[in-house]
């Protein structure tokens, strides 16, 4: 009896131990299927992100060639997303209203958006198609800011305008009005998600705070008074191409 007891109790030690490894193996084996998943996502969502850039990048690009081609010259910051228009053509100093030429520049501006916006960009008009010119391409446009920076030198007091915060605010939003004032039809372009559809233009000054040339010099001050157009791109939802993924590693 004696005997039979301890037999048991060995074979229940045994049995335990058996089913702690069998537990801890499928245990790795969860980890080891979650530690795909993850990095299969990182993956994925990187190159979304890297996709967008060269995109973003392609239309910066578009636009200061058509530019150009219109007498607009005009710089961009590919890594950044921007389109940089000189203060020079577009106001008179510590003014806020539009030259002519400015208007001029900034007319042409509106027609280089007009032709690229309706190909990465929605309307809540639902009677309206995409171009057929358009890349094949599942990148969209999600906003597009219109920021005014200046240089470091105060504003002279007086006014409505109290500082050089306030100049920037008055000439992003000039710029604005001018490009829905040129063609109405890219200010009802919007980007859709979570059921709206959000306007892609908007605007924001900055003042003195995001110089790209540091310094006192006129060299300096003159490249940091600016218009910056600046482009954010969305990336494709991923999240159901990443489940079919992690769907088929679990099956196997």
């Amino acid at each position: 009896m004696i005997i039979d007891d301890a037999h048991e109790s060995e074979v229940d030690e045994e049995n335990y131990f058996v089913s702690m490894t069998d537990m801890m193996v499928g245990l790795v084996f969860i980890f080891i299927i979650m530690l795909m998943y993850f990095a299969l996502q990182f993956q994925d969502i990187t190159e979304q992100m890297t996709g967008a850039d060269q995109e973003r990048a392609e239309i910066l690009r578009e636009l200061q060639q058509t530019l150009a081609e219109r007498g607009v010259e005009v710089t961009i910051d590919t890594q950044n997303g921007i389109l940089r228009l000189p203060d020079a053509i577009l106001f008179d100093s510590a003014r806020a209203e539009l030259k002519p030429e400015g208007r001029v520049a900034v007319g042409h501006l509106a027609d280089a958006l007009a032709e690229v916006l309706p190909c990465y960009t929605d309307t809540r008009d639902v009677s309206e198609t995409r171009p057929q010119n358009c890349p094949d391409t599942a990148y969209r446009i999600e906003s597009v800011y219109v920021e005014g920076h200046t240089d470091i030198d105060a504003l002279a007091v007086g006014g409505v305008m109290r500082d050089n915060l306030d100049l920037s605010a008055f000439r992003a939003t000039n710029t604005f009005r001018e490009l829905i004032s040129s063609r109405r039809e890219i200010g009802a372009r919007c980007s859709k998600g979570a059921g709206e559809c959000s306007a892609v233009l908007s605007v924001s000054g900055y003042g003195a705070e995001r110089p790209i040339a540091f310094g006192d010099s006129d060299a300096a001050k003159q490249s940091n008074r600016r218009i910056d157009l600046r482009l954010v791109m969305v990336a494709p939802d991923s999240t159901a191409a990443i489940q079919a993924v992690s769907d088929q590693l679990v099956t196997q």
